[in-house]
């Protein structure tokens, strides 16, 4: 695998020059130059100053190009105007890193976002890579490299603090020294005009030196590479992300210091859950999730157990639990039992667990002990205030010599200061994360079990579309281009459904009367009763306007109400282009409730799925949650839940519980219409009815653009890539057999772990250079669960030939290398399948993803004894070569390009 990120030049460069490097004091380039002098940086360090023969008793360059020995990273400590010149200088002497730190450019309006395109065209025709502008630097503690402008300094540590903004650095690294928390990288991004979230990440992820992944987020660029590294990195690293914005005044402010459009707070929320982030509020919550991460804190639930020495202090944790959502446990009957037996009769009975003022480490120990083993029990917090009687240090040394034998992970909240303070730091260096307040720790454990919950959402990777090459779905296709060429953008009624029935949502039919006969026509051939509603694409919500009548009984009814329809919108809105009035059956559901599932564009992130109360209600009470498809059932069961609508669906007052699988259905059907049409920028489902018998849309609704499909991927449109169902074929073998080549799914665990299991040992070792005889879960969860964006795995099946089911015979991969340029492949094939032609297939297939991707090359490590294999790769058009690390081991390598 080709280790070297190419971003490692810019993080651990060998060699850096400051241009701009100064003898005046606080100015930039002096701070600069001498926090790089008093890090310890090891590598060669330049001063570049025109006007100077030495900086700080170092000699000083005129330029760049005057140096005359290879330069990996140069910051830029200069005027904006100058940035350019000496970008060209930069690139002209095989500079191929620079950080600028000015500011000036597109945050400052059009002057400056001129400037910054000028800079951006000249560094990339030199293949420049430039971090910024408007950013602090970067700080890399075991390289003793500090390049920036910051006063406070970061000592090593397996933290990595990435930050739009350099202030936020600042007061990061000042608040980290004083509670000795250490880093492995800080870098500032500032206007991410170049290097962005997305590069950053994919670097850290091969970065051994960081752990945990601390960031603060103001806006977004490119949310598809930005969702893609999040997600790759949060399979691997914790990811703890900080963003401003989420309200209008914030998002205003960040909008005006990153020079970027605004990211609506809710989808970038739905966002980061799905890729398993943890978002947090503040940084105190940063630095709490991070520290308690590292402690191995890991709640697997959240229900929660409280035990304290003073019913005050158990009151404030129940109140910030309750404002959070967090569920207190429920004690079971034995647990209370037990309790009973360990404690005085004076004890609270219920959760929280109040032991008395009085309790000793003896009291502590056995209470803890007694609710080890509740069933209803995820997590336990222990609570202590300093009393007359109370023993902190005893407390905590009980705690830590059980701590082992407990199966519920547990958090501690010591209030006060000095009396409670060693005892405290005993806890947090046994790995027992401990706080001053009752709030800060219940807030802790909210947003660790949090993450493990988006872990969830994280792992799951929605089902093949089902619409995959069906003539509806392509007939779908064809009406939304045949609206466009009519210059039409909103739907009507009838066509909205047709979109809708096309990728199978059940909705009411719906046929539009242009005159009163034609109502009383189609009235009579619907069936009574019918619903009208006007049909125009000026008004989208028909009621206010008007333009709906329900329940409408008989003929004569029908014409009152078209002539009734027609006049009332006519004076309302004047305007308003009237195209008839749409005839629909009227839905009596006694047992409905009325649901609005929406799709919405935004400007960042692309298509998202909104779900909340439908009708009236959701202007009344705004209660909808959001997602970004692709969903499978997980994910629309969790965007269900959600909402405060979700418990109406129950058993309700008389109503019996609606179908639950049928609303998932529909769901299901609105994400792929929204994968497959990305001309789709709008569209609103309001109300659709469900009830125990199933979901019916009353009401429909879509606006379509030309705009939305600018580009050649059919996927473009969307900030999380779907299942690549074109990429499924069936291939014939000489037998006769039919193979089915497509890629790997999460529902393939089980066929992907037989298939190692049946391979010899010999197959397992030339694939995995180990001897293991079965895939771990780890294994299993990232080979299964994959971003279809960044790697591919193309499995080979055939049906099982007693159970139908498919049976895997090969599978190949590739995931991309830290070069970001080239791929790293890997191929397997049953023992029963080799010389079949299985492997030159799949590799074939394999490589045209690579290619279609613009990867320029396909490599992978053979072992030097795989004959087999060489022969294979060799008439695919590898070359073989010399293993750079390994002589056991050769490379082979297909160029994609050229």
């Amino acid at each position: 695998m080709l280790e070297q990120h190419y971003l490692t030049a810019l993080f651990e460069p060998k060699s850096v020059a400051v241009i701009g490097a100064s003898d005046r004091e606080n100015s930039v380039g002096n701070v600069i130059f001498k926090n790089i002098l008093g890090s310890g940086y090891k590598g060669r360090l330049y001063a570049i100053n025109p006007k100077h023969e030495t900086i700080q008793g170092q000699p000083a360059y005129k330029s760049i190009e005057e140096i005359g020995a290879r330069v990996e990273m140069a910051v830029i400590a200069t005027r904006p105007q100058t940035v350019p010149q000496i970008i060209e200088q930069c690139g002209r002497s095989g500079v191929r890193n620079v950080i600028v730190i000015a500011s000036g450019f597109s945050e400052a309006g059009h002057i400056g976002a001129a400037l910054e395109r000028k800079v951006m065209e000249i560094a990339r025709s030199y293949n420049v890579r430039v971090l910024g502008p408007n950013c602090l630097g970067i700080i890399r503690p075991e390289l003793g490299l500090n390049a920036t402008f910051t006063r406070a300094s970061a000592a090593p540590g397996n933290l990595a603090l990435v930050s739009q903004s350099g202030a936020m650095c600042s007061a990061v690294l000042d608040w980290a020294q004083a509670n000795q928390v250490g880093f492995s990288s800080v870098i500032s991004l500032g206007m991410t005009a170049d290097v962005d979230f997305g590069e950053i990440l994919d670097y850290l992820i091969y970065d051994s030196r960081t752990h945990y992944i601390l960031m603060y987020v103001e806006g977004i660029r490119h949310a598809r590479r930005f969702m893609s590294a999040l997600r790759s990195a949060a399979r691997i690293k914790p990811i703890i992300l900080l963003k401003a914005g989420r309200h209008e005044a914030g998002s205003h402010a960040a909008r005006l210091h990153s020079g970027m459009a605004a990211v609506s707070d809710t989808v970038f929320d739905a966002a980061v859950r799905r890729a398993g982030v943890v978002r947090v509020k503040n940084v105190g919550q940063l630095f709490y999730a991070a520290k308690a991460l590292a402690s191995k804190f890991r709640p697997q639930g959240d229900r929660l157990a409280i035990i304290t020495n003073g019913g005050g202090p158990g009151a404030m944790a129940a109140d910030r639990a309750g404002d959070l959502g967090i569920p207190l446990a429920e004690l079971a009957a034995e647990t209370i039992g037990n309790l009973n037996k360990v404690l005085p009769a004076s004890w609270s009975h219920s959760n929280p667990i109040d032991i008395g003022g009085d309790a000793t480490p003896e009291r502590y120990r056995d209470a803890l002990l007694s609710i080890s083993q509740d069933p209803n029990v995820d997590s336990t917090l222990v609570m202590l205030s300093p009393q007359a009687m109370t023993d902190p240090m005893g407390v905590a040394q009980a705690i830590i010599s059980i701590s082992d034998k407990l199966n519920r992970r547990i958090i501690c909240c010591w209030m006060g200061e000095a009396q409670v303070a060693e005892s405290r730091k005993l806890l947090e260096d046994s790995g027992i994360p401990a706080f001053r307040m009752p709030e800060t720790a219940i807030e802790l454990f909210h947003h660790i079990s949090k993450y493990y919950r988006n872990q969830k959402l994280l792992l799951q990777t929605p089902e093949p579309t089902r619409q995959h090459g069906r003539p509806e779905a392509e007939g779908a296709k064809m009406l939304i281009e045949a609206l466009l060429a009519e210059r039409r953008k909103v739907l009507s009624e009838m066509e909205s459904k047709a979109i809708l029935r096309a990728f199978k949502v059940p909705v009411a039919q719906t046929m539009v009367a242009r005159t009163a006969t034609e109502a009383l026509l189609l009235a009579e051939q619907i069936g009574f009763p019918v619903a009208m509603k006007v049909d125009s694409p000026d008004l989208p919500h028909k009621s206010d306007a008007g333009g709906v009548r329900l329940n409408i009984q008989n003929a004569p009814a029908v014409r009152n109400a078209y002539h009734d329809i027609i006049d009332t919108v006519q004076k309302r809105n004047p305007t308003a282009k009237i195209n008839g009035v749409s005839i629909e059956p009227f839905l009596s559901r006694p047992h409905g409730r009325e649901i609005m599932i929406g799709v919405l564009r935004d400007p960042i992130f692309g298509p998202v799925i909104t779900f909340g109360a439908g009708g009236f209600d959701n202007e009344i009470f705004s209660d909808r949650s959001v997602a970004l498809p692709p969903l499978n059932k997980f994910l629309a069961k969790d965007l269900i839940d959600s909402t405060r609508t979700s418990k109406v669906l129950d058993q309700f007052h008389n109503m019996p519980p609606v179908d639950r699988e049928a609303l998932k259905e529909v769901l299901l059907c609105i994400s792929e219409m929204v994968c497959e049409l990305p001309w789709i920028i709008e569209m609103d489902l309001n109300p659709l009815i469900v009830d125990e018998h199933g979901a019916i849309a009353a009401d429909a609704r879509i606006v379509i653009d030309h705009a939305a499909n600018s580009s050649g991927d059919r996927y473009a449109h969307m900030a999380i890539y779907p299942y690549p169902v074109h990429l499924i074929q069936d291939w014939t073998m000489n037998d006769g057999k039919v193979v089915t080549i497509r890629p790997i799914r999460p529902e393939d665990a089980d066929m992907e772990q037989e298939f190692v299991k049946n391979m010899s040992d010999e197959s397992r070792y030339y694939r995995f250079m180990d001897t293991l005889r079965e895939l771990t879960q780890t294994m299993l969860v990232r080979f299964t669960q994959i971003d279809y964006d960044r790697e591919m795995a193309l499995v080979a099946t055939l049906p099982n030939a007693e159970t139908g089911k498919e049976h895997q015979i090969g599978v190949a991969r590739y995931v991309l290398n830290p070069d970001g340029e080239s791929v790293e492949f890997a191929l397997a094939v049953g023992d029963d399948w080799q010389k079949c032609g299985v492997g030159r297939k799949l590799m074939t297939a394999l490589i045209d993803c690579a290619r279609s991707k613009g990867y320029r090359a396909v490599v992978g490590d053979v072992l030097s004894t795989n004959s087999k294999m060489f022969r294979l790769m060799t008439s695919l058009g590898f070359t073989i070569h010399p293993h750079p690390d390994d002589t056991a081991v050769k490379r082979v390598v297909k160029p994609l390009t050229g």
